[in-house]
């Protein structure tokens, strides 16, 4: 039962944090909304940022397991886009964390250093992509093309959502399918003709 309600809470929070910003949301906001006391959510959890941990932990493990690389074989542009799909969703699912990233960091080293770990890990396997796409002959770029390129992916992929929102878009997915392609056409230009018309192709799919 214990465990059902720290999960309950969790759950609770995350949904909560998204919706209305976590900046805005109080441990006795998330009580109220699950009808239990603060007392009852504070022999769970210390305080708010012992929840955001909680929750960044769980973002923390899916993200790095949607940044494992194919097995055995270099990638294509099906791959890349794939997992890409899977990168946003997991942005899309803990959105706060992105949102008010700047906000979160600022008070709490711990998660400082762990998104860092991230971001590494993110930036080596997009680099690790581009050099995989030249490797399999998908680009032809040089190799400071590749870095730069690699590294712009990375910086387009995670703060996409925040130039959505100030731009005014309200509907997210379709701002995270928008995000998707955006950082697909960064690879546009290396490509060679018949994998340029390939993800003209994945575009239209994915757009219509």
């Amino acid at each position: 039962m214990a465990r059902d309600t720290r999960q309950r809470i969790l759950d609770c929070a995350l949904a909560m944090f998204n919706a209305q910003g976590e900046p805005t949301v109080t441990t006795n906001h998330i009580a109220d909304e699950l009808e239990i006391s603060p007392g009852n959510l504070y022999y769970h959890f210390r305080n708010k940022d012992d929840i955001i941990e909680h929750l960044f932990a769980r973002y923390e493990a899916r993200m790095d397991e949607v940044l494992n690389p194919p097995d055995g074989r270099l990638p294509g542009l099906e791959d890349i886009w794939l997992q890409l799909h899977l990168v946003f969703e997991c942005i899309w699912d803990y959105r706060f964390l992105y949102r008010d990233l700047l906000e979160i960091l600022s008070r709490n080293r711990r998660l400082r250093i762990r998104f860092a770990r991230i971001l590494k890990r993110a930036d080596d396997r997009a680099h690790a992509v581009m050099r995989g796409l030249s490797q399999a002959d998908v680009i032809r770029a040089a190799p400071a093309e590749i870095d730069a390129a690699a590294t712009n992916l990375l910086v387009l992929a995670t703060f996409w959502l925040n130039y959505a929102a100030i731009r005014g878009d309200r509907d997210e997915q379709k701002a995270i399918r928008d995000g998707i392609v955006q950082v697909m056409m960064l690879i546009a230009p290396f490509l060679r003709d018949a994998e340029r018309v390939h993800l003209n192709q994945l575009i239209r799919a994915y757009t219509d």
